[in-house]
């Protein structure tokens, strides 16, 4: 067993015992003056059913930080397992969309055709700072949903996850 307290000294350790918690991987997508603008986030999480709330959590230090939260509209999209050259191609930049179909949503963001399973179009309804991170809350304003296992981070790599039956 391996105790100690987060910080700078032990930033790696913190996050490799993160780390140990599997996530689902999604783009998130906006729409920006100068074009679309994505990102790849494990930060998501729902939070109310009624209303329809959900989360994420964009890096202050990412160049498409003011982006991502100055939009009033924004996509989320769930991977699909065997996806993972898309959450690659956002991870490293926010104009990754060449070469995948979209469409764009009315009056709101681009909205990728392939590689998910689960979409949800959501109307900003607060940022809130935490940290080295902000936490976004959106309101689900329409969902959409392909069958598929998900695609799956974990340890510093991804994998898929296959529920038994």
């Amino acid at each position: 067993m391996d105790r100690f307290t987060p910080g700078p000294a032990t930033q790696r350790q913190f996050r490799d015992a993160l780390g140990c918690f599997a996530t689902g991987v999604t783009v998130v997508t906006v729409g920006d003056a100068a074009g679309p603008v994505g990102m790849t986030a494990n930060s998501f999480a729902s939070v109310s059913l009624d209303p329809p709330l959900i989360l994420w959590s964009p890096a202050c230090a990412s160049g498409r930080f003011a982006a991502m939260t100055g939009a009033e509209r924004f996509a989320v999209h769930v991977l699909g397992a065997g996806e993972k050259a898309i959450a690659q191609r956002f991870a490293r930049s926010g104009a990754a969309f060449e070469g995948l179909a979209m469409e764009w949503a009315e009056a709101g963001p681009p909205l990728l055709d392939e590689g998910w399973i689960a979409r949800f179009l959501c109307t900003r309804v607060a940022v809130h700072d935490a940290g080295d991170h902000a936490i976004v809350v959106g309101r689900v304003d329409e969902v959409a949903r392909r069958e598929g296992p998900p695609l799956v981070f974990a340890g510093g790599a991804f994998g898929d996850f296959s529920p038994a039956e």
